[in-house]
């Protein structure tokens, strides 16, 4: 929608006015002499925010680059100099009073309670005056017609006064710095409507136009408190991202004293110490002690990987096993972890482009109508000399080519096409999603979760002597590492084995004794040390016993069902297809070769997959990305579009724009089959729209419409345009979709799977 910079109280200025001193110590150091300072702007609303923002702060001394990210209201700045320019006084001089921006915040915004009371306000009233205006237009007498004029005014005023200030607030802000926008023109077109209906009220009139104002606020408003609940959820992605990060953690003194220091003091260089279950603080390398690290944020994949003296770590990775020592290697504002939110705000604010295309597209529409309106008034003025019948035609084309049609086209698909997908076991998480979707010719899939499911299958279990399996099965059951829970269910429990002296090693596996002979499963390097046949052994899984080789375990992952057929129907379709995972390149080719993918990358990090999705946007691809796990979620959150099982990590399903219920991946091509539909009626409800001012318009400007006709007309195009858009709702003969009961199970299934 439009801006809303926020008048300045006198003393706003001194009130921005913040010490050098914590402007430096909020400020990020990027090498070179340059660093970044981070801002909070809350009344940034749209592309005029924007810009007026980014132009005024570059022309401090100083400042290199403004960057404002529309999501999260976040104002990037870079500086040079020993002291940062006064950016808390400059924003507060262009209207956006600003704050140091605190990654760690978690509150929600005070505007959405604002905009929810406003709307409220705004439909009861308009709601009410459109039932009364009903009473009028039908021939009520003029003593009726009188007071249900009144009670309309009385209507109108507070819908005015409290829902409308959000407009007129933001018109007078614009207009008293020299400046228009989108609201200026909405502004005069509610108070102009008002006023002559007050007008006509006093004057004991035939006609008021009370609803006029009152539902173009209603609409209007509606729009803004959808942005609004966008922004909020781009910014749960991040949060979800930030509670990663534990608040502090235990650092070891040179005298051997222990201290709990909050995350941003660890400095590197620092010793931390680390007990199972603990995630890591940030960036660092082990300096003793061996356990198994879930890494599914860094790689994407379930399996937990060694941790042992001299290994790196990454801030974010949860130590599953066993205590740990770390050397700090980096700041928490420069580990993996702050990266990773770095890199979803940075796709946030990318992806706001579509927005600004919306603002210029509805800022171009109120000036063009609003100078229509004058023009006829004036012409009329001259023709006429009546200034009642010149303005009465002047509102009459206001009403009549209120933008509803227009605003309906869109978002009426999308309620549609969002209903149609939730059948189908697809919900929609953000509404022009679905036209981002219609728009791909390349999708990315992840691996590891995506297509496949992330469960382990042993392959080989028939090759195994039963009584080596069923040794091999009741040792798996002690253990939680995912390969020996797959182990466990490959055999009955045998409850005649009478195992002891049972001891898991973390990274290596896990050991006991039968029988006064030791028993090893897990790595075979480990599982058959001391042996004959561990010399030349050097991976996989193995079940050894006093060193000799019993069985080998062989596993592959199971592939989501339908895959197979996704992945035909997407490339019979012209599209591009890509895996990107973080996984080994064996397993990844292995897994590319039985789906027919050629175009393949494997042991990506979260920001090489980026740096992919980066490179195919360059070639001029539009990708739908779909992935799973923690590692994913800047990939998705940078993609044109994106889906995401829900036995997704958290924060991969809080990044998708999309996430499917089912485990069958057919969910990719019913989603792009309903989009590209849903684009197409967008289209013919544009054209709609446009064909119905075509008409209307000279007609009104002709003065052949009154304005109760204009708002007659005015309904019949919305009514039109709802119409066409439930034509998606249609459904092929003979295919019905499940029932609602079958539906909700299945959501309250996949969700707690993805719990």
């Amino acid at each position: 929608m439009s801006c809303c910079a926020t008048p300045l109280p006198a003393d706003a200025e001194t009130v921005a006015a913040a010490s050098r001193e914590e402007m430096l110590l909020a400020s990020r150091d990027l090498g070179n002499g340059l660093r970044q300072t981070d801002l909070a702007a809350p009344g940034v609303h749209c592309a005029a925010c924007i810009h007026t923002i980014e132009s005024g702060l570059a022309r401090l001394a100083g400042v290199a680059h403004v960057r404002v990210n529309l999501s999260t209201r976040r104002v990037a700045v870079k500086w040079r100099g020993e002291a940062p320019p006064d950016l808390l006084v400059a924003m507060a001089r262009l209207g956006y009073p600003a704050h140091l921006f605190e990654t760690d915040a978690d509150v929600r915004d005070p505007e959405f309670s604002r905009l929810i009371r406003a709307l409220a306000v705004a439909g009861f009233c308009s709601m009410n005056i459109m039932i009364l205006s009903v009473s009028v237009w039908s021939g009520a007498e003029p003593e009726t017609r009188a007071a249900f004029h009144w009670i309309s005014a009385a209507l109108a005023l507070p819908c005015l006064l409290y829902a409308g200030r959000v407009f007129f607030a933001s018109a007078w802000s614009a207009l008293r710095r020299g400046r228009t926008n989108m609201d200026v023109p909405i502004s005069i077109g509610i108070t102009l409507a008002f006023g002559l209906s007050l007008y006509d009220t006093v004057h004991d009139g035939p006609h008021a136009y009370f609803e006029a104002a009152t539902s173009l606020i209603f609409f209007l408003l509606i729009g803004r408190t959808l942005e609004h609940v966008m922004r909020e959820r781009a910014r749960a992605a991040v949060r979800g991202l930030m509670r990663l990060a534990p608040r502090g953690a235990t650092v070891l003194r040179a005298d051997g004293s222990r201290d709990y220091l909050p995350v941003n003091e660890i400095e590197p260089g620092m010793r931390i110490a680390l007990t199972a279950g603990e995630r890591v603080p940030v960036d660092g390398v082990v300096e003793d002690g061996v356990s198994d690290l879930d890494c599914a944020i860094v790689t994407g994949e379930s399996a937990p990987s060694s941790a042992e003296p001299g290994a790196a770590v990454r801030a974010g990775t949860l130590n599953l096993s066993g205590p740990l020592t770390i050397t700090a290697s980096a700041k928490a504002a420069d580990s993996f972890l702050a990266e990773m939110v770095r890199l979803m705000e940075a796709a946030e604010g990318g992806r706001a482009r579509y927005r600004r295309i919306a603002d210029r597209a509805a800022a171009l529409y109120s000036p063009v109508v609003h100078a229509t309106a004058l023009l006829t008034f004036l012409g009329w003025m001259a023709a006429s000399g009546d200034w009642h019948r010149s303005i009465t035609i002047a509102i009459a084309v206001l009403i009549i080519t209120c933008p509803c049609a227009l605003g309906l086209a869109v978002p009426i698909v999308q309620v549609v096409a969002s209903r149609r997908l939730f059948e189908s076991g697809i919900m929609v998480k953000d509404g022009s999603a679905i036209e981002r979707m219609a728009e791909i010719d390349a999708v990315a899939f992840d691996k590891t979760g995506t297509l496949t499911l992330g469960r382990p299958r042993l392959v080989n279990g028939a090759t195994i002597a039963p009584g080596d399996l069923e040794i091999a099965a009741e040792i798996a059951r002690l253990s939680s590492h995912p390969l020996s829970r797959t182990i466990a269910t490959a055999a009955e429990p045998a409850g005649g084995l009478a195992l002891s002296e049972v001891r898991e090693h973390p990274g290596l596996g896990i050991e006991a004794r039968l029988n006064g002979r030791l028993y090893r499963l897990g790595r075979a390097e480990w599982a058959l040390a001391g042996g004959p046949t561990g010399r030349n052994e050097d991976g996989g899984t193995v079940l050894g016993c006093d060193g000799n080789l019993l069985a080998r375990f062989a596993f592959e992952e199971t592939l989501r069902p339908q895959a197979r057929t996704t992945i035909a129907a997407l490339r019979g379709d012209g599209l591009e297809i890509t895996l990107l995972s973080g996984d080994t390149p064996a397993a990844v080719h292995a897994t590319a070769a039985g789906l027919g993918i050629k175009a393949v990358s494997a042991s990506l990090m979260p920001a090489q997959k980026v740096e992919r999705l980066a490179a195919m946007a360059s070639r001029g691809r539009k990708v739908l990305m779909v992935g799973d796990g923690l590692n994913d979620a800047p990939a998705l959150a940078a993609a044109h579009v994106s889906m995401a099982p829900a036995s997704a990590a958290d924060i991969g399903r809080n990044a998708a724009d999309f996430v499917f219920l089912r485990d069958g991946l057919d969910a990719v091509p019913r989603a792009l089959t309903v989009a590209r539909r849903a684009g197409r009626l967008v289209r013919q409800n544009f054209a709609l729209a446009v064909l119905y001012n075509a008409i209307a318009l000279p007609i009104a400007v002709a003065g052949h419409v009154t304005p109760l006709i204009a708002a007659l007309a005015m309904s019949l195009s919305s009514i039109l345009v709802v119409a066409n858009a439930l034509r998606l709702d249609a459904r092929p003969t003979g295919r019905r979709s499940p029932p609602r009961s079958q539906r909700a199970q299945d959501l309250a299934l996949a969700w707690k799977q993805g719990e």
